[in-house]
């Protein structure tokens, strides 16, 4: 079903159809954005309130702006739904995060207007000052504007930025879209620190007056520009009784103004186009924006509901018939609350992400013991080692995509230290339709080199119980990986018990042939085991656990037994388990024919999992493929 856009919507095809309206006409356009937004969400899935409390600001900057030659940066991505509409993508919409439809994401490929990939946070002022620098290098006189959310601007590199461009001199327009959320409420001194400019009134009556001389005195030149810089950080720093963050970076700050006013967003943005020098506007949103229930509901939820009947707001839920397994992440919470009420050492960090990791659960029943310290995953694996320093033993939850920025910490400060903190990197793997920024894919290959640290993934909830326990009595760094999604044990609620770390096991005995499986993709090796055995094949299968330390017991037997050999593993080939499976092979004398299955040296786009699984030939039916092929080469 296509969905069909309002009458002003179905006319715009780019920003120069936009910028064709008359401006009285924009609050219509903005209203027809949001409902074409909504009628495609509630069908099709995907995300949903962050775009919608940016649809003002996002035909406002297209109105303005002559891009895609000047540069816009959307931080993160999924506030670009608007902008993906308005520049070219409305027929295409409907295959948003789709398996070969357009990316839930901003992507240069994808579109000239998409000037900056996107998908991990913090990275949108960085970007968009590089530009400047580089327009201003070559000569050239265009806007550059980074839009970024409060939730992204607790990110350090964020900081980091900002202090480059306030010493650059750079044309470059930071514009804080603050609605008090990322995935989850945000947390935090920042957040408190907007709270306060936001809620003073009399700062805002008083900012509404300097905005006024400002549009006067503009035309006067940079001397009466001074004029009013200097009595407006007076003005700020006398009413808000503190220093104002931005400026004293060297941004002049402008705000906070209505994010969901087009007319005056219009007006702000002509000015602030003459304003030279790096500048930051702080405007004011809600998440949810025009949608009763994202607006007025619970935010987390509403981030990305799926689909839903947009009239009632019910978001449409299969209801199975008979008992399902649990998602990875819940039985990671509910796990980590039943340890730390055994252990009182045992404590939670998450960056950001509560209800996605399921951290919440700790952080609801243990308040004191679980902690969100922003969209900062650095800071949240050194703060795990600060903890660990101390005789305590931090569960650190990081998507495996996101581990990889704090990769340094993981080195430096853990692993060096050899200190026992418990890296838990859930969607590990492919993570579905938010595609390649978001895909754990490297996670194997960049743990396993490291020393001291332990590198396991479970086959099932009950091994990630176990490793879990394990973990927590480890003394040395132990991470965990884990997929996104369902695992196969309704009854998933098994004693834990120790499993020696670099212990595989055996899942089935075999002839010709051995299957070497790493974490829950072990469950298609199992299905296809059994799809051959019907053709008469009965290949080994092996779930070894561990890629740190490997079971080299295991190994003996497997080498010392078959000649052809086949690993599969959810993670890249490139130096991943299967290569760590063929050093040990050589260094230890062996001579087979290994196949390894993975995620090749390329990047693969988004879809559901079973589809990307299936393009790399490790879904149950193509590891059936390669054992029969295997098998051919056995019997020749």
């Amino acid at each position: 079903m296509l969905i069909q856009p309002g009458e002003l919507l179905a006319q715009i095809n780019s920003p120069a159809d936009l910028k064709k309206f008359p401006k009285d006409k924009l609050v219509q356009i903005c209203d027809e954005l949001r409902q074409f937004i909504v009628d495609n969400v509630s069908v099709y899935g995907g995300h949903f309130g962050a775009s919608l409390g940016v649809v003002e600001l996002t035909v406002a900057l297209q109105y303005v702006l002559n891009t895609p030659e000047d540069q816009l940066v959307w931080d993160v991505g999924h506030q670009a739904y608007g902008h993906k509409i308005l520049t070219g993508r409305r027929d295409s919409f409907h295959t948003n995060r789709v398996y070969g439809g357009i990316s839930g994401f901003p992507k240069r490929k994808e579109s000239e207007y998409d000037t900056f990939g996107v998908g991990h946070s913090s990275t949108s002022i960085s970007a968009a000052l590089g530009m400047a620098v580089a327009s201003k290098y070559k000569g050239i006189k265009k806007q550059h504007v980074a839009v970024i959310g409060d939730g992204s601007m607790t990110g350090g590199m964020a900081f980091e930025a900002m202090n480059h461009a306030g010493v650059s001199d750079s044309n470059l327009l930071i514009i804080l879209n603050d609605n008090c959320m990322s995935i989850d409420p945000n947390v935090g001194a920042l957040k408190d620190y907007l709270t306060d400019i936001t809620t003073s009134h009399t700062y805002n009556k008083v900012k509404d007056e300097v905005w006024k001389l400002l549009g006067k005195f503009s035309k006067f030149g940079s001397s009466a520009q001074d004029v009013i810089s200097k009595v407006e950080g007076a003005i700020k720093s006398a009413v808000l009784h503190q220093s104002n963050l931005f400026e004293s970076l060297n941004l002049r700050y402008f705000g906070p103004v209505d994010g969901h006013d087009v007319n005056h967003l219009v007006e702000i943005l002509k000015d602030m186009r003459d304003i030279p020098g790096p500048k930051i506007l702080h405007c004011v949103t809600v998440k949810g924006k025009g949608y009763a229930p994202a607006e007025n509901g619970n935010k987390t939820t509403w981030h990305a509901p799926g689909t839903f009947d947009k009239v009632t707001g019910e978001i449409f839920k299969k209801i199975p018939s008979s008992p399902q397994a649990p998602k990875y992440q819940d039985v990671f919470g509910h796990t980590l609350v039943e340890l730390a009420e055994q252990d009182e050492r045992i404590m939670g960090v998450t960056p950001a992400m509560p209800s996605g990791s399921s951290m919440n659960i700790m952080m609801k029943a243990m308040p004191d013991r679980a902690f969100d310290v922003g969209i900062a995953e650095q800071h949240a694996v050194t703060f795990s080692a600060g903890l660990a320093t101390q005789g305590l033993v931090p569960f650190c939850n990081i998507y495996s995509t996101f581990m990889q920025r704090a990769y340094d910490q993981v080195v430096h400060d853990v692993c060096l230290q050899n200190l026992p903190v418990v890296l838990c990197l859930d969607r590990a793997g492919f993570a579905g339709a938010d595609g390649p920024t978001h895909h754990g894919a490297y996670d194997i290959a960049y743990f396993r080199c490291i020393p001291n640290l332990v590198v396991a993934a479970p086959m099932n909830e009950e091994e990630l119980r176990n490793m879990m326990y394990s973990g927590s009595i480890h003394n040395g760094p132990y991470s965990i990986r884990y997929p996104r999604g369902k695992g196969v044990m309704p009854e998933w609620k098994t004693p834990m018990r120790k499993i020696p770390a670099g212990q595989g096991r055996i899942i089935k005995e075999g002839e010709e042939i051995a299957i070497l499986s790493i974490g829950h993709i072990g469950n298609y090796a199992v299905e296809a085991c059994e799809a051959v055995a019907k053709e008469g094949l009965n290949p080994a299968h092996y779930d070894m656990r561990f890629v740190k330390p490997l079971d080299g017991e295991l190994l003996h037997e497997v080498f010392g037994k078959f000649k052809k050999v086949i690993t599969i593993e959810d993670g890249c080939l490139m130096g991943g388990f299967g290569s760590a499976v063929i050093e040990w092979m050589m260094d230890h004398g062996y001579q087979a024919q290994v196949k390894r299955l993975g995620i090749p040296d390329e990047v693969i786009e988004h879809g559901e999992q079973i589809e990307l699984h299936r393009e790399c030939g490790f879904d149950p039916e193509g590891i059936a493929q390669t054992i029969r092929s295997m098998a051919e080469v056995v019997k020749a």
